[in-house]
């Protein structure tokens, strides 16, 4: 049984780093069926790469099931490039069989027109200061591995997961969506487009709210929150978060795999 959407919505999955929740991100893919599949920016992060990276099976993997949902199951893809994943912009706009690659997108839902871009434009640092924005990821990544550090140690005393990283980055993001007024630049350029809401990602901070008379999405991101936006066949839109999600289509446990699905079923798909 998997989870029959209209629509998924997922964004800054950042593969090539070693904080992407690749095997959380993946369980999802497989668990989940779609007519349209939207990656909205920062899937693979080329900053990271041009660095070194940390590319692993499951990186790959990640692809491979976004190429198995096209081939086999005719999942429509569109992928929204993002700051990280910038290399993009010069080929820009890319049509292949099944799959999109945009600057932004225009989502035709059954509650009315949705604009879709990454949103790394209407923040003030990345746009304007780029070398910020690089030493700003510098930093951020510095947080994540002190974060996991810091967990290892909880984990040794038998306490539960908390996210320093988050906690911290949540009150710069704050800041930094102060200056730019990110959310209501968005959610106006969405109004002066003619659409009723926008779907965006970049601040890793999942949301579903009206600002004024639009409506605003946020998909987070697969770093931390680990969060997607779904699309029901009803056209109702539904933020849904990965510990809520495994409660009906639990995680193999460690040192499992993946059920194979039967050969009548992928023959099906």
């Amino acid at each position: 049984m998997k989870l029959s959407v209209r629509t998924v919505i997922l964004s800054d999955v950042h593969l090539g780093t070693p904080d992407a929740k690749v095997a959380e991100v993946n369980h999802f893919l497989r668990h989940t069926r779609c007519a349209k599949l939207i990656l909205n920016g920062d899937i693979i992060d080329g900053w990271q790469l041009r660095r070194g990276g940390h590319w692993t099976n499951g990186h790959t993997r990640f692809v491979r099931l976004v190429l198995k949902k096209i081939e086999k199951q005719g999942t429509e893809v569109v992928y929204l490039r993002g700051n990280h994943d910038d290399v993009l912009t010069s080929l820009l706009p890319l049509d292949f069989a099944g799959l999109r690659i945009v600057e932004e997108h225009v989502h035709e839902g059954a509650a009315g027109r949705f604009l879709v871009l990454h949103g790394d434009v209407f923040d003030t640092v990345t746009k304007n200061f780029v070398f910020l924005a690089h030493l700003g990821d510098w930093g951020y990544r510095a947080l994540l591995q002190l974060n996991r550090i810091y967990n290892r140690w909880r984990a040794w005393r038998g306490l539960e997961y908390w996210s320093l990283s988050r906690a911290i980055k949540a009150r710069v993001k704050e800041a930094v969506n102060h200056v730019s007024r990110f959310e209501t630049h968005i959610a106006e350029l969405a109004r002066q487009r003619g659409c009723v809401g926008v779907m965006c990602g970049h601040i890793h901070t999942p949301a579903d709210k009206m600002i004024g008379e639009v409506r605003y999405l946020n998909s987070g991101d697969w770093v931390e929150s680990l969060t997607a936006i779904v699309e029901h066949w009803n056209g109702r839109y539904e933020l849904v978060t990965f510990a809520e999600f495994v409660r009906s289509w639990p995680m193999p446990d460690e040192g499992e795999t993946e059920p194979a699905e039967p050969a009548a079923v992928a023959a099906m798909e």
